[in-house]
């Protein structure tokens, strides 16, 4: 029974050891390359195509998955290699997959990973900010009582606003007075970038994410993408797995037992889950999760902002503030007091 067999140079058709029938493909990288994005993506090339139409009635079998699908009966198993003529020279072949690699590479690049990197920086620059500043409120508060050691942005103020190093509680050394100096105007200089880095993200989130931005706000919008690792994949996450981004350690320790199940992740940031009832935050949860996933996949097809979204959401807080109440109240003990919620509840 005659075998297809696909290389990247060609398509060939062979009884045994024989080669009955042979297409060959063009020699030039940008043809082979286009070749190649055509298997990958399980679709016929052309030289392949042009086979199949000759095949007419015939059977034919074949190695090849993805010609099976034309109705060429595929065998698997281990068996010998066909002969085949041997491939050109292999220069063509590295510059088409190379060619290829760039191709695929641009047409994956995914945008939002600036404003993912852009959020993780300012996270870093958070810490290192707080660091700085516990470190100059301790010193500051030495030889000046009066200021606050935990407000560090005064901490900085006063030794900048004393230059000299000037102090009531006794002489300063030069030396240190001018380190110090200049540990102040490191943390000035950070937080000035910090407020510059915010600013660019909120500036940029509405551009990139419309549909997130309008229903979770610039700043949580970006920290969503940042969590989940770019627009790409948010949009392909189920709204169960984006309910809980941010809360990856609290779900593996329920996983081991050790812990209930978490309601919310970064979700929990959005100012209508801090500002519900503990019973209804796993259920806003629940419906912002459903929303967030539904403006990922908008927002990855480009499409305009779409408010039935916020709308959706709000509709569903209504409800459940009108359930609150209307809902009959809990039963209460003989010293007055409420029994405790049910386990399965309270970590809903």
């Amino acid at each position: 029974m005659p075998e297809l067999v696909s290389a990247w140079y060609g398509s060939f058709l062979l009884e045994g050891a024989r080669v009955v029938r042979a297409v060959a493909a063009p020699s030039d990288a940008a043809a082979l390359a286009e070749r190649a994005a055509l298997r990958r993506s399980g679709r016929l090339t052309p030289e392949e195509a042009q086979l199949l139409a000759e095949r007419g009635a015939a059977l034919w079998t074949t190695r090849d998955r993805r010609l099976a699908t034309t109705g060429v009966r595929w065998v698997g198993g281990l068996r010998a290699r066909p002969t085949i003529p041997a491939p050109p020279d292999g220069g063509a072949l590295r510059e088409a997959l190379l060619a290829d690699a760039d191709r695929s590479l641009a047409a994956a690049w995914d945008p939002s990973v600036h404003v993912e990197e852009a959020v993780r920086a300012a996270a870093d620059l958070d810490r290192v900010l707080n660091l700085v500043g516990e470190r100059l409120g301790s010193w500051v508060s030495r030889d000046a009582p009066d200021v606050d050691p935990g407000d560090h942005a005064a901490a900085a103020r006063a030794v900048l606003a004393r230059a000299d190093g000037s102090s009531p509680l006794g002489p300063a050394d030069p030396g240190l007075t001018e380190a110090r100096r200049q540990l102040a105007e490191l943390y000035r200089a950070i937080a000035a970038e910090r407020a510059a880095l915010g600013a660019a993200v909120e500036a940029a989130a509405p551009r990139r994410t419309p549909n997130l931005t309008a229903l979770l706000g610039p700043e949580l919008a970006s920290r969503m993408l940042a969590q989940a690792g770019g627009l790409d994949r948010l949009a392909r996450l189920p709204s169960s797995t984006v309910q809980v981004l941010g809360a990856e350690r609290a779900f593996f320790e329920h996983l081991r037992g050790r812990a209930p199940p978490p309601r919310h992740g970064l979700l929990f940031l959005h100012p209508a889950i801090q500002s519900a009832p503990r019973r209804e935050r796993g259920r806003l949860a629940r419906t912002l999760a459903g929303k967030v996933a539904i403006a990922a996949r908008l927002d990855r097809a480009g499409a305009p902002v779409t408010p039935t979204l916020g709308a959706a959401f709000e509709a569903r807080r209504a409800a459940l503030r009108e359930r609150r109440g209307t809902a009959p109240a809990a039963p209460r003990r003989r010293d007055g007091s409420r029994p405790p919620l049910d386990r399965a509840a309270r970590d809903r």
